[in-house]
């Protein structure tokens, strides 16, 4: 019975709304310090857009990255890729105030949709980010569709993650640490990483340790082990 009803449009929506309402409160209260604003400004002035990348376990602080990375580089609109399953939908009603659209396509279906729809954007000279990871891990292991559409698109990845000093850590697949407020904080941007000549298959590992470095930098940056 409380399974059917936490799955309720409308417990979904509500759960949604006050998600929202704290990590807005979250991003107001904790003293955020960006590492690595330089890697925004030459990826943005070199080629226009990019694709960020960060791992699943970062979601709770990427709308605050976005909105320093709107106010340093004049962005619009921000699109990331989710699932359309429901926890996709989900995370789409919490993101939405935070000037950020979903683009939702299924890993196991319907992936070609969105990976062409993520190439029109970034034509237009959009701002896209990827869960390389998610929806459903493994952790930290990424599949190969950042690199595909890095590949395709000519567009670097730019590896980011952020994280803060106080925090509670879930019990879930990518071990995820939800901030909490009035803390101190701190949001990575790592180099661009280029398309090398060996493609996709050899952008793939690059992109992971990219990532892995991002974390491992924020952790490091607020004295916090690695989850």
């Amino acid at each position: 019975m409380l399974r059917r009803l936490t799955r309720h449009p409308t417990f979904q929506a509500g759960a949604a709304h006050l998600l929202g309402l704290y990590l807005a409160l979250v991003y107001r209260t904790t003293r955020w310090r960006l590492l690595g604003g330089e890697h925004i400004d030459a990826a943005f002035a070199a080629h226009g857009t990019v694709i960020a990348a960060f791992w699943h376990e970062n979601l709770p602080v990427m709308p605050q990255l976005w909105k320093l990375g709107q106010a340093r580089a004049g962005l619009g609109t921000g699109h990331v890729l989710v699932s359309r399953h429901r926890d996709g939908r989900f995370i789409g009603a919490v993101v939405k105030r935070f000037d950020l659209t979903m683009v939702h396509a299924s890993s196991s279906k319907g992936g070609a949709a969105g990976m062409l729809a993520l190439m029109r954007l970034l034509r237009g000279g959009a701002f896209v980010g990827i869960t390389p990871d998610g929806p459903r891990g493994p952790r930290r292991q990424a599949a190969p569709g950042v690199a595909q559409l890095a590949a395709m698109s000519g567009k670097p990845v730019l590896p980011v993650a952020g994280r803060s000093a106080r925090g509670i850590q879930l019990r879930s697949w990518d071990r995820m640490v939800v901030p909490l407020p009035f803390a101190r904080g701190v949001l990575v941007v790592g180099a661009p990483i280029l398309v090398p000549r060996g493609g996709a298959e050899a952008l793939l590992p690059a992109i992971v340790a990219g990532l892995d470095a991002a974390c491992d930098a924020a952790d490091a940056a607020v004295g916090r082990p690695r989850p």
